[in-house]
């Protein structure tokens, strides 16, 4: 198989210790590749991905995975890349909680969407690390729906995954992280009063 070219203008996403480009030959995939210590990291992801793959979720809030290919900068695994109505590439839940003005015009798709989320994760049985507006994409339909769309941190790190194979320990497990999720909307969005006021309060019901 032809090794993938990846090139700068294509990065559409970084973190800490993967890069993520828009993939050369598909412009509804991405590609995502390890650039500092991240090996860990992608083994725990992929391999809880092809566990969800054996259980035949549904994947309308989880893009799917589509294994692993050659790139100019090591091996990359291939995932759906998240694009809005317009086409546009999706922007983060932390782009719209950080400006008051984007969070007021698109509250309701913002607010309906993160519950809807909850939802599919509980009734998925889906396990995360942890929940953050970095890393749960707007898939913006117009402006007054869209779709929440987890595209990192997916996965069970513990030594006995008892919450990935028990709907019971899943849900214990899944409310602790979406709590923690709630109190990091308070702590790091304080200033953005309407996300306080309307959508952190509704999602606490």
């Amino acid at each position: 198989m032809e090794m993938i070219e990846l090139k700068p203008e294509t990065m559409i996403g970084k973190g800490l210790h993967r890069e993520c480009y828009v993939h050369p030959d598909n412009p509804n995939r991405c590609i995502k590749v390890v650039v500092l210590r991240g090996e860990e990291e992608t083994r725990r992801e992929q391999a809880y991905y092809k566990f969800l793959q054996k259980r035949q979720i549904t994947w309308e809030m989880l893009p799917q995975f589509y294994g692993v290919e050659s790139t100019s900068m090591g091996p990359g695994a291939v995932f759906d890349l998240i694009r809005d109505a317009d086409g546009e590439v999706g922007k983060t839940f932390e782009y719209y909680f950080e400006s008051a003005e984007l969070t007021e015009k698109n509250l309701i798709g913002l607010l309906t969407s993160l519950q809807a989320l909850k939802t599919y994760l509980f009734s998925q049985n889906i396990i995360t690390m942890s929940i953050k507006p970095k890393n749960i994409i707007y898939q913006r339909q117009d402006e007054r729906s869209g779709v929440a769309v987890i595209i990192d941190n997916i996965g069970n790190s513990d030594a006995i995954p008892l919450a990935s194979h028990c709907r019971t320990f899943g849900k214990i497990k899944m409310t602790r992280k979406w709590n923690k999720f709630i109190a990091l909307l308070q702590k790091d969005y304080s200033e953005n009063s309407l996300l306080q006021t309307q959508l952190v309060n509704k999602l606490l019901d």
